[in-house]
C-alpha cells in the first residue's frame, strides 16, 4: 500500500496489487498455452494436455481470486469520514467511519515460528475510540513482512493531527 494523496483536507492510502495480478495472469497463459500446444500434438497427449491446461489454469485462476484485491483508505475531513474500499473478482465493498472518531493508526503484529526461526508480520489498523464503530479496523487483512504497514501509519497519524489544530483555530 502507499500514500497517493497527502493533502490538509485528505489523505488516500491506496493498493493496487499490480505486479500479483500480471504475474498470474501470465502464469494462467503459460499452462493453458502449454496444455493446449500438448493437446494439439494429437495421440496420447491429448488428455494429458487438456488436464495440464484445466489444471494450471485453474490453480492460477484460483490464485487471482483469492490474492488480487484493490484496497483503497479515503480519510477526509471535509466530509468528517473515512471510507475503506475493498474490490476483488468476487465483488466490491465499502465501509464508512466517522473521523471524527478516530484515535490514531498503529502497527499490529504478529509472530510466527517455522524451522526454529521467528518471523515477525505486520498490518496498519485504524483505532477507534468511540461511536458504534469503537474499536480496531485493520487497514488490510493480510499480515506482511518489512516496513510498509509502520509507513502507512506514520502518513495517518502525521495527518491527523492538522485536523486538532484546524479544529482548535475554529472554536478560537
Amino acid at each position: 500500500m502507499k500514500v497517493t494523496r497527502n493533502t490538509p483536507d485528505q489523505l488516500i492510502l491506496s493498493n493496487a496489487p499490480w505486479f500479483i495480478g500480471i504475474s498470474l495472469v501470465f502464469f494462467i497463459l503459460v499452462f493453458v498455452g502449454v496444455g493446449l500446444f500438448m493437446a494439439s500434438e494429437g495421440g496420447e497427449g491429448i488428455l494429458f494436455g487438456i488436464f495440464f491446461a484445466l489444471f494450471g489454469g485453474g490453480m492460477g485462476i484460483g490464485a487471482f481470486c483469492v490474492f488480487v484485491r484493490r484496497v483503497q483508505v479515503i480519510l477526509d475531513r471535509n466530509s468528517n469520514s473515512i471510507v475503506i474500499r475493498r474490490q476483488s473478482v468476487f465483488g466490491y465493498g465499502t465501509v464508512e467511519h466517522e473521523l471524527s472518531n478516530l484515535s490514531h493508526a498503529e502497527v499490529e503484529t504478529t509472530t510466527s515460528r517455522r524451522d526454529r526461526t521467528t518471523s515477525k508480520m505486520h498490518r496498519p489498523v485504524l483505532i477507534l475510540e468511540k461511536g458504534m464503530s469503537a474499536g480496531r479496523h485493520p487497514i488490510v487483512e493480510a499480515y506482511v513482512s518489512g516496513h510498509g504497514a509502520q509507513r502507512l501509519v506514520d502518513a495517518v497519524n502525521n495527518w491527523l493531527p492538522a485536523r486538532k489544530v484546524d479544529s482548535a483555530s475554529q472554536s478560537a
